[in-house]
């Protein structure tokens, strides 16, 4: 047995709960293309994307610099949280192994896609708090890029936490432009949650107020304020250095969003297939909420699943593979054959 037959049985074993639908949904139109892992060199590339006047950072990395009249390969967007940007998918961490999850998909044959939403990063800064709804429309910008570049009109969307929320609001907006979703640290009404109960206390800031405070020990605390232990600190401080470098302030509207103004996103109203992913010490994501979200979605190829000795942060958990392995498996999923 090779290490890495080793090292994937042993993800296997370490799922904790998984639900799965036993009905297929109706099968898409036109499946997005099949994932085949590569091996090379990973290649990367910045793009812009505009909505109306605003400047949108964008960022992708596959194996191999794109070549005209190769076989397609499946887009995959990474959607990036409320006190981060787009750098939690794409962080190296010396003498801590794979980070990346764009690195990860590349490898897996993915074409991986991200962006940094209005006010964050490196896209343009306006006098707007960047709200669900904004994400949305960010998101409308992007895949116009995204097709441009590819000829691909069908993506991949993974969210975490209020990216979630973003690629959910888009899903229902832009349907057509929807392969599979993966929402992970995903919070549909937010009841049960202890902590969108703390960051209610500050609604009346929110409300008057379109950016807050993010500081290091804020960044810090996305490790600890669940479950300290299932993320590596040595991992947080890597993320506030690539963070800071962007400022103190960070927009306030998901907090909005997620704080007075949820459900955001209407599982009826979205049709496509869903992973929902869930920490199992995830202070925002609280079960029976995800349950009924997840009974309520119309499309039979769904599954709920909860990764142990996990909290909020999946990406930059320490069981980050466990991740890895149920996203991939969701996303190369064989086209039903009965539905």
């Amino acid at each position: 047995m090779t290490n890495s037959d080793h090292s994937r049985r042993s993800v296997i074993k370490g799922i904790g709960v998984a639900t799965a639908a036993g009905v297929l949904g109706e099968a898409p139109a036109a499946r997005a293309a099949s994932a085949v892992p590569a091996e090379g060199e990973i290649w990367s590339s910045e793009y812009w994307a505009k909505k109306g006047d605003i400047p949108l950072w964008m960022f992708r990395k596959r194996i191999g610099a794109p070549k005209q009249g190769e076989p397609p390969r499946p887009v995959v967007f990474f959607v990036h949280g409320s006190s981060v940007t787009s750098r939690v998918f794409d962080l190296t961490v010396p003498g801590k192994g794979e980070y990346s999850l764009l690195n990860v998909f590349a490898r897996y044959g993915f074409d991986c896609w991200t962006m940094d939403h209005e006010n964050y990063g490196k896209s343009g800064r306006t006098s707007g708090n960047a709200d669900i709804a904004s994400g949305v429309e960010d998101l409308k910008a992007a895949v116009e890029v995204i097709a441009r570049e590819t000829g691909e009109r069908r993506y991949h969307f993974i969210g975490e936490s209020s990216g979630a929320l973003r690629a959910g609001a888009f899903a229902m907006a832009a349907p057509e432009r929807i392969d599979r979703l993966v929402f992970a640290a995903f919070t549909y009404k937010g009841e049960g949650s202890p902590t969108l109960a703390k960051r209610a206390e500050q609604l009346a800031y929110y409300r008057s107020h379109n950016m807050r405070k993010r500081d290091r020990d804020m960044i810090r605390s996305i490790a600890t304020r669940d479950r300290p232990g299932t993320s590596d600190p040595a991992v947080m401080e890597v993320l506030a250095d690539v963070e800071m470098q962007f400022g103190d302030q960070i927009p306030t509207g998901t907090y909005l969003d997620m704080t007075a103004n949820l459900p955001v996103v209407h599982p009826e109203k979205v049709p496509a297939p869903v992973l929902l992913v869930r920490g199992e010490y995830d202070g925002i994501a609280a079960v029976p909420d995800l349950e009924e979200f997840f009974n309520r979605l119309p499309n039979g190829d769904r599954q709920f699943i909860i990764l142990p000795g996990t909290a909020h942060s999946v990406a930059l958990a320490t069981n980050r593979e466990l991740f890895w392995h149920v996203t991939r498996a969701f996303l190369t999923m064989p086209t039903p054959i009965v539905t």
